[in-house]
């Protein structure tokens, strides 16, 4: 999975081009990302991205990976604190969730939703599995990881390292309460 790809909001004046393969494609289980979700989907006209048992599907990039070609200005952050070490960016024009970015982090885990169904990548694991209430509900279809593993560690810091320790910064035009 290395060919570049053009993503969109959901009225398309917002535009991402995320270019080779991933860092690792996964799904988040964590009591913070269905918080968010459960906020961010009451914003006008937007939609929930979680899946049918509370997952947040997404794709890990480098920053130095990702390019927002269009509709910059549209971007804005939501903290569920706001002192919290993670910001979702969300496409305010039709408020949009874009991807999820970590204080410090090396990269962008981009929002699977954004993919055309026939392109999107395939999720390689959960994490977060433990935050689940009824471990019932989640399909056992690929791992459910009850936190994160060696591996996902291990794959962030090679990309790290693959940039040379670098953190580029991602700006946004301003912030949305929700």
């Amino acid at each position: 999975m290395s060919v570049d790809q053009t993503l969109a909001c959901a009225c398309g004046r917002t535009q991402l081009q995320v270019r080779g393969a991933p860092i690792l494609v996964s799904e988040c289980l964590c009591d913070s990302c269905r918080a968010a979700d459960r906020r961010l989907a009451a914003l006008p006209g937007a939609q929930s991205i979680l899946t049918a048992y509370g997952a947040t599907p997404s794709a890990e990039y480098r920053k130095d990976r990702v390019e927002v070609l269009s509709g910059a200005g549209h971007l804005r952050e939501f903290r569920l604190k706001d002192d919290a070490g993670t910001r979702r960016v969300i496409a305010d024009c039709c408020n949009t969730p874009l991807f999820l970015e970590l204080k410090g982090a090396h990269w962008l885990s981009v929002y699977l939703h954004l993919w055309p169904q026939a392109a999107r990548p395939r999720p390689a694991y959960r994490t977060m599995a433990g935050d689940v209430d009824d471990p019932a509900t989640v399909p056992d279809d690929i791992p459910n990881l009850k936190s994160h593993n060696l591996s996902f560690f291990a794959r962030l810091l090679a990309a790290w390292v693959a940039m040379g320790f670098r953190n580029p910064t991602v700006a946004v035009a301003g912030k949305v309460d929700a």
